[in-house]
């Protein structure tokens, strides 16, 4: 069973960046095509980002030129760069495939405020 371990949030000032790391264990491989996810309170997960094993990569309107989403296959991690953070940004993230058909990891969750 493919397994998702989520790392690398915190709290940030508006306007600085994290990057969160992502853990895919339980596959020889990564799965094909991944995403990240988030989920901000009472509000439903959408997906932010998305890559395929290629390298091909999609972006939601609100995160376009801020974050970037990679992938190493080699070491089974992906990874989302996010730069110029706003506090709408705040929520807990989560990688999955995409679409989603793997129980969900822990999450990590990014808090952006002053």
């Amino acid at each position: 069973q493919v397994q998702f371990a989520e790392s690398g949030g915190g709290l940030v000032q508006p306007g600085g960046a994290l990057r969160l790391s992502c853990a895919v264990s339980g596959s020889i491989f990564i799965p094909y095509r991944m995403g990240w996810y988030r989920q901000a309170p009472g509000k439903q997960r959408e997906l932010v980002a998305g890559i395929t094993r290629g390298g091909d990569t999609n972006y939601a309107d609100s995160v376009k030129g801020r974050f970037t989403i990679s992938r190493d296959n080699a070491k089974k991690m992906v990874n989302l760069q996010m730069n110029s953070l706003k506090p709408e940004d705040t929520a807990v993230y989560y990688c999955n495939t995409n679409p989603i058909n793997y129980a969900w990891g822990q999450g990590t969750q990014v808090t952006v405020s002053t």
